[in-house]
């Protein structure tokens, strides 16, 4: 068979592989956040409770935070090496290492030893960040920020669930003599193994080694996949994901200690909290479809009024619970919109031979932005006040608005 028909068969074909793949992420990122959500909720305690100073329980996110952004670029060029299935496998590895150390520094009591593990802890949040770019591998242009959005919203599940296991977690972890504290890290370790075995045996053919086989071979079978590089426009995409995460991790993180001041309960807190996390994911796959039929800039500016309007409504509503409450879940949906616009438009804009290295590069700068505002929040929180600090945070969204005319070009 030649011709238009061998061309549109081979096309068929990879069509399924891409719809395989985003299934395999999808539940991948499931796991991944299982582990990380029982991680995470715990992580503070633990590092208060070692280390006798709950000042420095903050330090538990921190590490695992700057833990994913030193490990975005070397897995990202692992990635391009190997592919993405050692890449995200190898991820999840030094994750589940990390888990270890935690335990071991439990039992030992061991604080500097607690935040190394939380710093390989961080390889697993990498490897979940990488899921998405993993996941436009093989689209083309009517799909791309469809079949990353959809990767993106799989983490709405394991959000969810992972917290929710820390009960059980400490009851069967009480039973089966492991340090206080570290039962729920069974199952961080479970859902970790799961996550390697899923992406070695499942992610097969690997897309993004498929990716650059059909790139090598100039286009003569397979989906459009980009190929014209556009720094300019790159390096815009990378701004805005990064600009997003770093407004909405500086005012979500100062959020339960403004609500804590005003006199509200915890189990308030934790419904404001989950209703942003709600806005961060839930919606994403409709942002995806937005993002392919209007444009991937359109969607990003959209994401902007969005986090405006969260600040706004945070600021000038700072006294009220429901009005900020309102604020973080405008919050959660702007930095929706525009991370998953802006993560197709840095794939989109990248040719094969950049693209891997500028995703991990823009995983790095997230990370860093995100862990430098949520550093300065608190500086900013106890000058200005709560109010203050989203009207601060204005001035970033107005940078990404005004740049935006250089990702049209």
């Amino acid at each position: 068979m030649t011709g238009p028909a061998s061309a549109q068969t081979a096309a068929d074909a990879v069509r399924r592989v891409r719809v395989r793949v985003v299934w395999v992420l999808s539940l991948g990122q499931i796991l991944g956040g299982v582990a990380f959500g029982a991680t995470i909720s715990l992580g503070a305690v633990l590092a208060a409770d070692i280390s006798g100073d709950e000042a420095l329980s903050g330090l538990a996110t921190a590490f695992i935070t700057l833990g994913a952004a030193a490990l975005a670029v070397p897995l990202a060029a692992a990635a391009r090496r190997r592919g993405r299935r050692l890449a995200l496998a190898s991820g999840m590895s030094l994750a589940l290492a990390g888990v270890g150390v935690v335990i071991l520094a439990a039992a030992v009591r061991s604080f500097p030893l607690l935040l190394g593990g939380f710093a390989l802890i961080g390889a697993g949040q990498a490897a979940n960040l990488q899921s998405r770019f993993a996941a436009t591998d093989l689209s083309t242009d009517t799909s791309r920020a469809r079949d990353l959005s959809v990767v993106v919203w799989a983490t709405t599940i394991g959000a969810v669930l992972g917290p929710n296991l820390v009960g059980p977690g400490e009851a069967l972890g009480d039973a089966i003599g492991m340090p206080p504290l570290t039962g729920p890290y069974l199952f961080t370790v479970v859902a970790q193994l799961l996550g390697i075995a899923l992406y070695l045996l499942a992610l097969r053919p690997d897309p993004l080694l498929l990716a650059q086989q059909i790139v090598r071979a100039a286009g003569a079978t397979g989906p459009r996949i980009a190929r014209t590089d556009r720094p300019v426009a790159a390096r815009y995409a990378i701004l805005t994901v990064a600009a997003a995460h770093g407004v909405m991790v500086s005012v979500m993180a100062m959020t339960p200690i403004h609500l804590v001041h005003h006199g509200e309960t915890l189990n308030i807190v934790g419904l404001s909290i989950s209703l942003h996390v709600a806005g961060m994911y839930a919606l994403s796959p409709v942002f995806g479809i937005l993002a392919d039929r209007v444009g991937r800039v359109g969607t990003i500016l959209l994401g902007q009024v969005l986090l405006i309007a969260a600040l706004l409504t945070a600021s000038f509503g700072e006294a009220s619970t429901a009005a900020v409450t309102v604020g973080l879940i405008l919050l959660g949906l702007g930095w929706s919109a525009t991370t998953v616009a802006g993560s197709a438009l840095l794939t989109e804009t990248s040719s094969e031979d950049h693209r891997t290295r500028r995703q991990g590069r823009s995983d790095l700068t997230m990370n860093l932005v995100g862990a430098l505002g949520a550093i300065l929040a608190g500086v900013v929180l106890g000058g200005i006040g709560y109010g203050g600090l989203a009207l601060c945070a204005l001035g970033i969204v107005a940078v990404v608005v005004v740049l935006a005319p250089l990702a049209r070009r």
